[in-house]
């Protein structure tokens, strides 16, 4: 059995007087694929953040391979350099594709041959060659997340964390993002985390989804997650879009 290198331990976070996450126990196997799964306000940012230390939780613990970690710890950012999240709005720099995706790179110091060579095979992952001098700004929303997916990775993080990956991208951009996340984990061993409102996608890339409604942990059954009420009109029946989804 592989060893988790993320685990949580009686977390609660709130906001103001909101409980925006409650978790009892849960821990993420060094190498899996992992979706979080549930509507908006479900807990999946916030879990999210607090797993790559950008916010801490008012009750309990985290791990990370073995090691209790927090925003104030001592290796809090030899940590977090070990993980990397992609936010689902893909913000980009207003400069160059190879300038963002060498960001990261640049900051921590890499040699600029050492930098040429990453960047170049990052965005080859990405189905990118040639697009070093192209305007971030100028890009289609599915090259925008390519790019964005290219500069996390280009930083080899032992886990990659995504949020709504793929909101605004069309079915090609999603098929590519697919075969990339195989394609990290498989040849990398990275441990993927992602969120996503699309069932059959967390099915498909997976080796667990977990579920989360109004900040908990829920059974693995998606009935519970998204559900809305039959009405009819003109003799048809409509089902209304459900104020969880």
């Amino acid at each position: 059995m592989k060893q988790p290198i993320i685990k949580i331990e009686n977390i609660k976070k709130y906001y103001g007087d909101k409980l925006a996450l409650e978790i009892p126990y849960l821990e993420f196997e060094t190498g899996g694929i992992y979706a979080l799964v549930g509507p908006n306000g479900a807990g999946k940012t916030t879990l999210l953040k607090l797993i790559n230390l950008l916010d801490q939780p008012d009750r309990g613990k985290l791990y990370f391979n073995g090691g209790e970690i927090g925003i104030s710890s001592p290796d809090a950012l030899i940590v977090r350099r070990q993980m990397t999240l992609v936010m689902q709005d893909n913000v980009l720099f207003r400069t160059s594709v190879y300038k963002n995706v060498a960001y990261g790179l640049s900051v921590r110091s890499y040699d600029k041959n050492m930098i040429a060579t990453m960047v170049s095979d990052a965005l080859s992952m990405m189905g990118l060659a040639g697009f070093e001098d192209r305007k971030a700004r100028q890009l289609s929303a599915g090259e925008a997340q390519r790019v964005a997916l290219a500069r996390a990775l280009v930083l080899e993080p032992s886990v990659l964390l995504l949020d709504e990956p793929n909101v605004n991208v069309d079915r090609r951009n999603v098929q590519v993002f697919e075969s990339i996340l195989k394609r990290v984990n498989a040849e990398r061993g990275t441990t993927v985390i992602f969120a996503t409102h699309d069932l059959s996608q967390a099915y498909r890339l997976t080796d667990k989804v977990v579920f989360l409604l109004d900040g908990r942990i829920i059974n693995n059954n998606p009935e519970n997650v998204f559900y809305g009420k039959f009405e009819k009109s003109d003799g048809l029946v409509n089902i209304p879009p459900s104020k969880y989804l």
